[in-house]
C-alpha cells in the first residue's frame, strides 16, 4: 500500500510539469503576460527547490509519513486554487503554493524507496517507479493537450486532486514510522532555510531583471546571502544542507551533474511546445504529443538502468547516458522555423535516454553510500540540485527569449510593442500574414539560441561526470541492507 500511495503521487507530481507546459501557449493566449510567461515555470520550481532540503531535514527528524502527507495536502491545495486563477499574476503566486508541495512530493517518494528496500530491491524498484514516471510523463502531455483543445486548461490542475487525495489515504494508513531521532531531539536548521530561500530568490529575481541596474544589486545579495548560508550551516547543530557530504567526491560530482542536466533538459523542455504550436503551428494536442518520445525513452532507459546497475559501473552508465543526452541536445540547438516536428521529437528521445541511464546511476550509487540517518537529506539535496538547473534554466532562458525576440523583430522592422503572439497561437486572434511570418522566423531564431544554451549546459556535465568515482555500487556501497 505504501508503494502504491508513493507511486501515485509520484505519477501526479511527474505529470504536472508536462501537463502545464502543454497548456501553457493557450493560457498565456487566455490570461496574456508573455513577458511573465517563464515564472509561472521558475516559481514553481523555486518554491520546490528551496523546500526539498527543509523537508529531507524534517523526515530525517520527525519521520517520513506526516512530512509526505502535509507535502501533499499543499500541492492538492495549490493545484485548486491554480484553477481558479483569473490572471497571470494569480496563476503564478498559486504556483507558487503548489511549488511549496511538491517540494517535499518527489524527494520523500526516492527517500522511501531508500529506506524500504535494499540494493538490489532499490535498483529494480527504481526502474519501477521510473516506469510510472514515464507513464505519468507520456499521458500528460496527451491529457494536457486533450483538456486544453475540448474542454478547459483549468483542468489540468484539478486533475490532480482526487488521486492526490487516494495517495494520501493509501501512505496515511499503511505506514508505521518511527522518527529515527527520538533518543537526541535537535532543532531544524530554520535559519539555514530561511537564508537559503532568500540567496535563491534574489538570485533568480537578479537574472530576470537583466541588464537593468537593479539585477545587479540582487545578485550580490544572492552571493552575500549564500556566503552567509554557508558560514551558518557550517556552524549549525543539524545543518538543513549537509555541507559534510561535499567531501566525498560521488556526492559532489552528483550534485554537479543534477544541477547540470536540469538546467539542461527541462530548462528547455518547457520551450519546446511555445516552439512547436507557434513556429510549426500545431494544437495543443500535437504539441503534447512532441514530448512524449522523451518520456518513454526516459522510462526504457531507467528501467534498463536498474538492471545494468547490478553488472556494469555506475560511473559508466553515467558517461554513457550523458554522452546520449548532449548529442541529442546539440541537435536541438540545430532546429530553424523549417524544423520537422518528427525530427525534433527524436532529438528528445535521445535526451530523455541520456536522463534514464544517468540519473539513477548517481541515485542509487550515493543512497547507497550514506547512512540511514542522512537519507532523507541526500536524496533531497539531489533533488534540489537537479530543481535548482531547472529553475534557473527556465528563468535564464526566459530572459534571453524576450531579449532575442525583441532583437529580432526590430531586425525584421516591427515594433515589438505591437507584435502580439496571440495569433500564432490562439485561432481567433489575427494579424497580417507578413507580420505574422516574420514573428514565426523571429521566435524560430529566439527558440533555437536556448537550445544552444542547453546544449552547453550538457555538455559540462558530460564533463563532470568524468569525474566520478570508479567501481560498481556493489562493491562501494556501505549501507546496502536497510
Amino acid at each position: 500500500m505504501i508503494t502504491a500511495g508513493v507511486m501515485l503521487s509520484l505519477f501526479l507530481a511527474s505529470m504536472e510539469g508536462t501537463v502545464v507546459a502543454t497548456a501553457m501557449p493557450t493560457i498565456v493566449a487566455q490570461l496574456g503576460g508573455l513577458a511573465i510567461y517563464s515564472w509561472v515555470f521558475a516559481i514553481y520550481l523555486l518554491t520546490a527547490t528551496t523546500t526539498v532540503p527543509i523537508y529531507g531535514k524534517l523526515s530525517d527528524l520527525y519521520g517520513r509519513k506526516r512530512v509526505y502527507v502535509a507535502s501533499m495536502a499543499l500541492f492538492i491545495l495549490g493545484s485548486v486554487l491554480c484553477a481558479q486563477a483569473q490572471t497571470m499574476e494569480q496563476l503564478i503566486l498559486f504556483r507558487a503554493m503548489q511549488g511549496i508541495g511538491a517540494g517535499g512530493v518527489l524527494p520523500l517518494a526516492f527517500t522511501i524507496i531508500g529506506q524500504l528496500f535494499s540494493l538490489e530491491q532499490r535498483a529494480r524498484m527504481q526502474g519501477l517507479f521510473s516506469g510510472v514516471w514515464g507513464v505519468s510523463a507520456v499521458i500528460g502531455p496527451l491529457i494536457g493537450g486533450f483538456l486544453v483543445d475540448q474542454v478547459s486548461w483549468r483542468w489540468v490542475f484539478l486533475i490532480n486532486v482526487f488521486p492526490g487525495l487516494l495517495a494520501v489515504g493509501l501512505v496515511w494508513f499503511a505506514w508505521r514510522d518511527a522518527r529515527p531521532g527520538e533518543a537526541k531531539p535537535v532543532a531544524v536548521d530554520y535559519p539555514g532555510a530561511v537564508l537559503l530561500t532568500l540567496g535563491v530568490l534574489a538570485l533568480l529575481l537578479g537574472m530576470e531583471e537583466l541588464p537593468a541596474p537593479l539585477s545587479w544589486a540582487l545578485l550580490a545579495a544572492a552571493l552575500a546571502l549564500f556566503a552567509i548560508l554557508v558560514f551558518v550551516e557550517r556552524r549549525a547543530a543539524d545543518p538543513i544542507l549537509p555541507f559534510h557530504l561535499f567531501r566525498d567526491r560521488l556526492y559532489t560530482v552528483s550534485l554537479i551533474h543534477g544541477f547540470l542536466s536540469g538546467w539542461a533538459v527541462f530548462g528547455s523542455l518547457n520551450y519546446v511546445p511555445l516552439f512547436v504550436q507557434a513556429v510549426l503551428g500545431t494544437s495543443a494536442t500535437q504539441a503534447g504529443i512532441t514530448l512524449t518520445p522523451m518520456s518513454i525513452a526516459w522510462t526504457v532507459a531507467s528501467i534498463l538502468a536498474g538492471q545494468l546497475l547490478l553488472r556494469l559501473s555506475y560511473r559508466t552508465l553515467a558517461l554513457i547516458g550523458m554522452t546520449i543526452l548532449t548529442a541529442g541536445a546539440f541537435l536541438m540547438s540545430t532546429i530553424g522555423v523549417n524544423a520537422s516536428q518528427a525530427w525534433i521529437m527524436v532529438y528528445l528521445g535521445m535526451m530523455g535516454t541520456g536522463m534514464g541511464l544517468s540519473v539513477p546511476a548517481f541515485l542509487i550509487a550515493v543512497q547507497s553510500t550514506v547512512p540511514l540517518q542522512e537519507l532523507g537529506a541526500a536524496t533531497s539535496t539531489l533533488q534540489f540540485s537537479r530543481n535548482m538547473g531547472s529553475t534557473l534554466g527556465v528563468s535564464v532562458l526566459g530572459v534571453v527569449l524576450s531579449s532575442r525576440l525583441a532583437s529580432s523583430l526590430i531586425t525584421a522592422g516591427l515594433d515589438p510593442a505591437i507584435v502580439s503572439l496571440n495569433a500564432l497561437l490562439d485561432p481567433v486572434a489575427s494579424q497580417t500574414a507578413a507580420i505574422e511570418g516574420s514573428l514565426r522566423g523571429a521566435l524560430a531564431v529566439a527558440i533555437a539560441g536556448l537550445f544552444c544554451i542547453a546544449f552547453s549546459a550538457a555538455l559540462a556535465g558530460l564533463i563532470a561526470a568524468i569525474f566520478a568515482p570508479r567501481g560498481k555500487i556493489s562493491q562501494m556501497t556501505k549501507y546496502n541492507d536497510r
